[in-house]
């Protein structure tokens, strides 16, 4: 079986497109648990989910491209940075959890372009950890369980998200310290 060889990075423009439908949904009726924020939260899990499946479309069929590779952390920051700012609009979220993810967020982003004529930053290890906890975080924030299960699970999403933002500093200071060694190595 063959896939059409942009399959992968069409997927990725697809999750990028859908972060302003998913923002709007979330913020259209202020937040509130009725279905637009079941929806937005839907939405944001679906879209993210594409992560796992545009990544094992390309390195299965061998058609992995410097535009995937480029795009694919792009389109991730763009939906988990909406879904962070959205949270911080509605008060949800603390906006020094928004600004320090967004810092890390931007800082890398705005390496990759710079770089990107000498070589392609791919997503290490620490960064897609970093996603995944991103994810699991803001789908708990975003999905209005505690009208479900109770606000016990409040402290759940308190414990994820603190995750989030240690794994978003730590994978920040390894792609930095990776970076660093290898300038080093490309120098010599």
């Amino acid at each position: 079986m063959t896939i059409p060889r942009q399959l992968p990075n069409v997927i990725t423009v697809v999750r990028i497109l859908c972060a302003p439908v998913f923002v709007w949904m979330l913020l259209a009726d202020g937040g509130d648990a009725g279905p637009l924020r079941w929806w937005a939260a839907i939405l944001f899990i679906v879209a993210i989910a594409t992560d796992g499946l545009d990544g094992y479309l390309a390195r299965r069929y061998e058609i992995v491209t410097d535009l995937g590779k480029l795009l694919d952390p792009i389109a991730d920051k763009v939906l988990t940075g909406a879904a962070f700012v959205g949270l911080s609009i509605l008060g949800e979220l603390p906006w020094w959890i928004t600004i320090v993810v967004l810092v890390r967020e931007i800082g890398i982003t705005v390496y990759r372009f710079i770089v990107v004529s000498d070589h392609v930053l791919a997503a290490a290890w620490m960064g897609k950890l970093k996603t995944m906890a991103q994810a699991v975080a803001l789908s708990l924030a975003l999905l209005p369980l505690w009208t479900i299960v109770g606000e016990w699970i409040f402290w759940l999403n308190g414990i994820t998200m603190a995750a989030a933002v240690v794994l978003t500093i730590a994978s920040g200071i390894d792609y930095i310290v990776t970076e660093v060694r290898g300038a080093r190595r490309r120098t010599r």
